[in-house]
This record gives C-alpha cells, sequence and structure tokens, in this order.
C-alpha cells in the first residue's frame, strides 16, 4: 500500500539556479526530482527559494530568477503548481503539486512590493531569515540574537495581510518569541519548516522544548528534518534516530503537528536509508514499525494538508 506523502523543504531550486545544466526530470545531481517524487509518493513537494551566497549581494532578481526556473523546469517537467485552498483538492501521488516558500526574506530588499510580487508568482511560505542577519530580523546563528527590525514587523503585517505563512525553522530565538506574541494578537499560527527537537539533539538550529509549546498551541506545525547535525550529535545516523525525535515532540502534545520538511539538496550528508527522495518507503515502514497507521498518516500527509486548507488563501478571483 502506499502512503501519500507532504514535505514541507528541499533546495533543489537552488541547485538549478547554480548550475543551469541540471534537468529536474530525472538528473542525479538532485535529491528531488520528478522520478525520485513519484518514487517516494510525494504528493506536494514545497520547493524553497534560498539564495546561494556564490550569488553575491542577495537581490530580488535571484528571487524571480528561481521562479523562473520553477516553472520552466520544474512545472513544465509535470509538476502541478500549487498556490490556493481550492487546488488541495488534485493533490494525487501520479501528478505531484509543488509549492513554493522563500528561505529568508534577504532578496525582497527591504520592498514590501517584491513581497507581493512574490505573492502573485505564487510564494505561500517565507522564513524570515536564514541563519544570520538580515533586514527583518537576527537569524539563529547571529551571535547577539536580536529580534525583528522596525521593517521586519512591517513585513509580518504585510504577511498577514497577504496570506503568506511565516516559518521561524532558522529565526532567532528572540526573534522566536516576538513573533508568538504577534501570532497570538493576529490569530496567525507559523510552522517550523525543517527542525527537529533541541533536547534530543542540542544543535541551535533544533526548538527547545519551551519554542515546540508555543507552535502546539498556536495551531502550528513542527516539520521533522533529515539533517544529519539536527538528528544525532556524532555518528552514523539511521532511520531509527528519527524516532526519539518524534516521540519527544509527541509527549509534549504535537501529535496532530508534526510533518516533515527532509531539507533534501540542501544536505550534503545523509541519514542512512534517507539518501533522497525516493526513500520515503523506508521512513514509512520505520514508522509503522513503532507507531499506529492512522498516526503515521497524520504525519506523512494529513497534519499538513489539514493546515494548508485552513491558512491557504482561497483564489478570490475564482469565487
Amino acid at each position: 500500500m502506499k502512503y501519500a506523502v507532504i514535505d514541507f523543504h528541499c533546495d533543489a531550486l537552488y541547485k538549478m539556479q547554480i548550475n543551469d545544466q541540471i534537468d529536474f526530470h530525472n538528473d542525479s545531481r538532485l535529491d528531488v526530482n520528478l522520478e525520485k517524487l513519484k518514487q517516494g509518493s510525494i504528493s506536494l513537494q514545497c520547493f524553497a527559494i534560498y539564495l546561494s551566497q556564490s550569488l553575491g549581494s542577495p537581490k530580488f532578481s535571484h528571487v524571480l530568477d528561481q521562479i523562473r526556473i520553477f516553472q520552466e523546469k520544474v512545472v513544465s517537467s509535470g509538476i502541478r503548481p500549487l498556490c490556493w485552498q481550492e487546488e488541495l483538492d488534485q493533490l494525487t501521488t501520479a501528478q505531484p503539486c509543488g509549492l513554493l516558500s522563500l528561505e529568508g526574506a534577504d532578496g525582497l530588499e527591504g520592498n514590501l512590493q517584491y513581497l507581493k510580487t512574490s505573492y502573485e508568482q505564487g510564494v505561500r511560505f517565507l522564513g524570515i531569515t536564514w541563519n544570520y542577519a538580515n533586514w527583518a530580523a537576527d537569524g539563529i546563528l547571529e551571535p547577539r540574537n536580536g529580534g525583528f527590525t522596525r521593517k521586519g514587523l512591517e513585513l509580518v503585517q504585510a504577511c498577514y495581510e497577504l496570506g503568506i505563512t511565516l516559518d521561524v525553522s532558522h529565526l532567532s530565538v528572540k526573534g522566536f518569541w516576538e513573533l508568538v506574541t504577534l501570532a497570538k494578537q493576529a490569530d496567525k499560527p507559523f510552522i517550523a519548516s525543517h527542525s527537529n527537537a533541541y533536547r534530543i539533539c542540542p544543535h541551535p538550529r533544533n526548538l527547545r522544548d519551551e519554542q515546540i509549546e508555543a507552535i502546539i498551541s498556536l495551531g502550528g506545525r513542527i516539520g521533522i528534518t533529515f539533517v544529519p547535525d539536527f538528528v544525532k550529535i556524532n555518528g552514523p545516523v539511521h532511520i531509527s534516530d528519527l524516532m526519539s525525535h518524534i516521540e519527544h515532540i509527541c509527549s509534549l502534545g504535537g501529535e496532530q503537528h508534526l510533518m516533515f520538511g527532509s531539507d533534501f539538496d540542501g544536505i550534503d550528508r545523509y541519514i542512512l536509508g534517507l539518501e533522497d527522495a525516493s526513500c520515503y518507503s523506508n521512513l514509512i515502514s520505520e514508522l509503522l514499525r513503532h507507531y499506529p497507521e492512522g498516526l503515521v498518516k497524520g504525519w506523512l500527509y494529513g497534519n499538513a494538508e489539514s493546515f494548508l486548507r485552513t491558512y491557504l488563501p482561497q483564489n478570490k478571483k475564482a469565487l
């Protein structure tokens, strides 16, 4: 029996931007390509727009270039773009869908009109920072651990008004708690698209218990990620090592808030048996060894889908 999967984070677009010879259909240089998505029964893949430092100073033209790559390479290969709540009924493992997110607001250059343009081009999730400071806020590895700038607070409000959901996976701890306050006021939950549990593996990119509980209380989602350094401190990492993170988040009340955000194509070291998008069946087998099928289906697909059904914007032009 095949189990449908929603994966909330991969970096395939940036790889194709750096090397325009890479084809999306079945290029072995990609962890996520069309054939691997089909083999992994992934019905919806979130494609992050991450701007590599090799591009130089981040510019909005770099963002638009990755949106072009998404259209010309990903969509043209047979991936169906998904932007609206109504389109969720089209989800199928036979023809995977693709959803755009922006990983770091750097490329928006502090211009909220660029944010609106990104939304119009299909971007539905925004990670405010990557690891370091930008014009909007500090990232998790910024030594001063600052929060939002004044312009960053304007960005948050603009996202709320447009219907873009915020992603805290790279945000500073101070920024995280500032966003919790704003999210409560606006009744706008956020996600951590690719983060694990700090209590299990104390990497700065992982979430502390209080942060996990805050996301749960807001009705947000946490994407368990396959970055080996976020799973286990030392040694080879096995699929079974992910179970401790899942178990811990569930112990905090997160059963209905877990999903997956692999970070494929953003990593160069892998969990054994989870080397690319085609390997999801290995993860599913391990999950079913430990947990009831209903819970596993929720983590693979249902929890992410229910969030999207609630917080993806409706297509007003179609109403």
